[in-house]
């Protein structure tokens, strides 16, 4: 597959690494809110945009994804083994993490967890999350103390809808992607389209721009509306609209019960990046090391953030409205997430090499077969 290349403009690349950093930033702090971590005075004037955080790391994911295939020109192993060293670099220490922290728990602390009984059958549960399966259909499973875990299982299953689509042709693929979205459910059937939003703005920037002039108005208005979109609620308004008129009962919406508001989300991230990526970002190129040091971390900073916030909420008697409390609450999660970062995303060459090692005997296993 031979394509163009499109590089694409640096003040852009360090745009999207910063916003990268900034949403899962904002997943954490929604998670604060959520667990009142935050003095109850305080938490109104906090902005709790956690699930529009989501929903751009979903449209950024296809963009990149698409951008990555694209530049690379890789084959499907090459696809294949860096999909997988990115994604369980991270996943996996930290799961194994999360199942041997609430094993101990559970062991020597009278802590209550919600999710104890998947660490009772860890023999099942581990694996379970291992293949990312807690979005399939009606089930709404994320491992303990790992709520952020959840959007991996829709993430992961969306790398393995492209991949059969950009790589395989013919039967083969048309019976491999109906086989998927049937394992899947509508879930994640519902949620699909925002994640292809973004490998349609990196095909639709390839051979489009917005003027500089029009660029600023649009990146201003776009992030300008997200807040208006907040501050009235519209969100919340568009979550009931949409399971009151969801027409099957049968069928749980859960993490997808937000679908409607997605939707408007994804519309106002996909201008803000069109726009974005004809603007220069002078100032945000004075900050371009400490801006790529921190996009670093941010797949470890969504994962493990969680994990400490439950652990602090367990075993220390914080007071939300201490700000010694909360200032070193906070630095628990940094000082964490650079330790992890080391054994995670800092660690993916090697997981590179597990993966291409494992990749080429599964091949050579294979083709006798066919012979």
């Amino acid at each position: 597959m031979q394509t163009k290349r499109t590089d694409l403009p640096a003040g852009f690349s360090l745009y999207l690494d910063a916003v990268r950093f900034a949403a899962a930033a904002m997943v954490a702090v929604a998670h604060l809110l959520m667990l009142r971590l935050i003095d109850d005075r305080l938490a109104p004037y906090v902005p709790d945009l956690g699930r529009e955080a989501v929903i751009v790391f979903f449209v950024l994911s296809g963009f990149v994804i698409k951008y990555s295939v694209d530049q690379k020109h890789a084959s499907l192993q090459d696809y294949v083994v860096a999909r997988c060293a990115r994604i369980y670099s991270a996943a996996l220490p930290v799961l194994v993490a999360a199942f041997a922290i609430v094993a101990l728990v559970l062991n020597f602390s009278d802590v209550a967890v919600k999710t104890a009984y998947q660490v009772a059958k860890a023999y099942v549960y581990f694996p379970f999350h291992l293949l990312f399966a807690g979005e399939f259909w009606n089930l709404a499973e994320s491992p303990p103390w790992l709520l952020p875990y959840w959007s991996l299982g829709y993430e992961v299953w969306y790398y393995v809808l492209f991949g059969i689509a950009y790589y395989l042709t013919g039967a083969r693929r048309l019976i491999l992607l109906a086989c998927v979205l049937l394992l899947v459910g509508f879930k994640l059937w519902m949620l699909l389209p925002i994640w292809l939003s973004g490998v349609w703005l990196y095909e639709w920037s390839k051979s489009h721009s917005v003027s500089p002039g029009w660029a600023s108005a649009g990146w201003l208005v776009s992030l300008a509306a997200l807040c208006a979109f907040k501050l009235v609620d519209a969100d919340v308004y568009l979550r009931a609209l949409g399971s009151a008129i969801w027409p099957f009962p049968g069928l749980r919406l859960v993490s997808a019960d937000r679908y409607l508001a997605d939707y408007v989300v994804c519309a106002l991230v996909l201008v803000n990046f069109a726009c974005a990526r004809s603007l220069r970002f002078a100032w945000l190129r004075a900050l371009h090391r400490p801006v790529r040091a921190l996009a670093g971390y941010t797949f470890t900073l969504y994962l493990v953030h969680f994990l400490v916030l439950m652990a602090w909420k367990s075993f220390y008697p914080h007071n939300p409205a201490n700000v010694a409390d909360v200032a070193l609450m906070l630095c628990a999660v940094g000082v964490v997430t650079y330790l992890t970062g080391f054994v995670t995303e800092r660690r993916k060459g090697a997981f590179e090499k597990l993966f291409r090692g494992l990749y080429e005997r599964a091949s050579r296993a294979v083709v006798p077969a066919k012979a």
